[in-house]
């Protein structure tokens, strides 16, 4: 085990030597970039999670400097996330009136315990376990997070004082029943910011799209005195420099709490995970999972002592931020800055946004967290991931969503339990290729002839105690549909894993086999796998010579065992071998 370096400690040394004159101004260009589309895009995630706008503001900036200088990613851009604000709602609306002073501090020591929980993940090392969530999982949370938002934002678009919180369909019910008090100039702003965003992310993709919508429909709100009109606003931010402020009020709510901060906390670490991924891919650079898990649990927890609320990274900051060329971390850091310094000038203008406006845009945000295509190529391929999907889909939208990812990583877990105990076994014959090569092909699919003697079957999964069961049920289903076909190869190159229940079962089919006057040869390549081979004894049952290495020495090594007296009246002559039977009939030969 090698000694923690002072990397391990700071990362960011890691790529320090990297910073030269071009990467800073690159790295402030993108800054900037990425500072302008957070200021709307923050107080709108605020306002899905129940806080005040500057709250959203906080996290962007605070989040996104630890997250820059403690993570793995390169370009990532940490924040406010619209799953992370819509599930921190969830677990808090029951437990306090959102944006109270009580809401707040439990926010803030909710966002606490997420960092905990997630620097813990990556001090065990824990990074490869996330990957074990299925992907149907978070898009089917995040498509019911999507739904929850848009349901939460109909009553502010319609200029509604619907009461808050609920599922799907409690809020629809609300706003149904109060559907004479909508409030046409409401629609009018609402659906003012939503064309607008919708029209500039179409043609004018570049732009800042979100700004400019929010201020257009702020401006028709001014020109037709909405605030005098009884329109809600946005309301003032109280500050523009977060500061030190430990929810300590609530050190008593932290059982309460902690379901939901784990299920942020693993959501978190999806997003932020399957992000720093894919632009790591993208641009060949290294990727540290377990480091990337620790800086996003180091800036939950500096985060929430800085009135701010959980985070992740964000793909919409982080896809600009690498548009427009970042190179290192610093373009966070420098993001940060430029967003205080924004704030310090611009923070009077927040309080002139209308509610109406602010619905419009996330109503455009929760359309946009659907992913429909993935959806349909989920329900199209797999069954197993569409049970996943569906399961998780209707618990976020009829419980709770933060409930929802559990039943989604529990299905997943189940269905990676149920396929791994369920191995493929396969039974195979070979076919000649116009190449005139040899190749085994599947005899169920193919309708491929067999050796009436010798039955060649290939195993793909692992066998341990968990499989042992369904392999023994589809060994003796393949044997009774086969009572003639007495001597057998058994392929192993798909099998990764053996255990001692695993290797009991290959020693009980091999005297099984034995007693019935027949013989088993394994073809297994993997020195890992030979070597549990040895070592659980089944060579020592088998013998070393009905080891082999490929199908082929196999094939040659079984059909001496088998009974020459029937090959001599056979036309099938399925093997390459057959030929070098005694009374083998040349014309009949493969």
């Amino acid at each position: 085990m090698r000694k923690p370096s002072i990397a391990d400690v700071f990362p960011a040394l890691n790529w320090a030597n990297r910073v030269n004159t071009r990467t800073l101004q690159a790295d402030l260009i993108a800054g900037f970039s990425s500072a302008a589309i957070v200021i709307p895009q923050g107080v709108a995630f605020a306002a899905i999670a129940g806080l005040p706008p500057e709250y959203g503001l906080y996290t962007a900036m605070i989040t996104a400097l630890v997250a820059a200088l403690w993570g793995s990613s390169m370009v990532m851009i940490s924040g406010p996330t619209t799953a992370i604000s819509a599930v921190l709602l969830s677990t808090l609306h029951e437990m306090a009136e959102p944006g109270s002073a009580r809401y707040i501090e439990l926010a803030l020591m909710l966002t606490i315990m997420v960092g905990i929980i997630q620097m813990l993940a990556g001090v065990a090392r824990l990074g490869g376990l996330v990957a074990f969530v299925s992907h149907s999982v978070m898009t089917a949370f995040t498509t019911a997070a999507a739904i929850l938002i848009g349901s939460s934002q109909l009553a502010g678009a319609l200029g509604l004082r619907s009461e808050s919180g609920g599922n799907v369909i409690e809020r629809l019910t609300r706003v149904f029943h109060e559907i004479d008090a909508i409030d046409p100039l409401a629609v009018a702003i609402a659906l003012t910011t939503l064309v607008s965003v919708v029209i500039f992310q179409k043609l004018l993709p570049r732009w800042p799209g979100i700004l400019i919508a929010l201020v257009l429909g702020s401006a028709l709100n001014h020109m037709l005195n909405g605030a005098e009109n009884g329109i809600a606003m946005v309301g003032a931010v109280a500050a523009a420099v977060p500061s030190f402020m430990p929810p300590t009020s609530v050190l008593g709510d932290m059982a309460a709490l902690a379901p939901g901060a784990a299920a942020i906390a693993l959501v978190g670490l999806l997003e932020a995970l399957s992000i720093g991924r894919s632009f790591a891919v993208r641009r060949k650079e290294k990727f540290d999972a377990n480091q990337e898990i620790r800086g996003q649990g180091l800036s939950n927890v500096v985060g929430g002592l800085f009135q701010c609320y959980a985070g992740s990274g964000s793909f919409t900051r982080s896809g600009l931020n690498a548009a427009a060329g970042a190179t290192t971390p610093l373009a966070g850091v420098f993001a940060s800055l430029f967003l205080l310094i924004a704030l310090l000038v611009a923070s009077p203008l927040i309080a002139l946004i209308p509610i109406p406006a602010m619905s419009g845009l996330i109503l455009f945000v929760a359309w946009r967290l659907i992913n429909w295509q993935e959806i349909r190529h989920i329900v199209t391929i797999s069954r197993p991931e569409t049970v996943i999907l569906v399961l998780t889909l209707l618990s976020g939208l009829l419980i709770e969503l933060d409930f929802a990812i559990y039943v989604g990583v529990i299905a997943s877990f189940s269905v990676f339990i149920y396929e791994s105990s369920h191995p493929a076994l396969r039974v195979s014959a070979p076919v000649v290729t116009a190449s005139g090569r040899r190749k085994f092909r599947n005899v169920d699919l193919h309708d491929i002839p067999e050796c009436p003697q010798i039955i060649s079957f290939r195993l793909d999964g692992s066998i341990y105690f968990g499989s042992v069961e369904h392999l023994e049920v589809e060994l003796d289903r393949m044997r009774a549909k086969r009572p003639g076909q007495k001597h057998m190869v058994l392929y192993l190159k798909g099998v990764g894993k053996m255990d001692l229940a695993g290797a009991d079962l290959l020693i009980a089919l091999i005297r099984d086999v034995k007693a019935a006057g027949g013989s088993l040869y394994i073809v297994a390549l993997f020195p890992p796998l030979v070597d549990s081979l040895h070592r659980f004894h089944v060579i020592d049952e088998i013998g070393t010579d009905h080891l082999h290495i490929s199908k082929g020495e196999a094939i040659a090594a079984v059909t001496k065992d088998i009974n020459h007296t029937i090959c001599a009246s056979c036309d099938c002559r399925v093997f390459l071998e057959c030929e070098g039977l005694p009374n083998t009939k040349a014309d009949t030969s493969q």
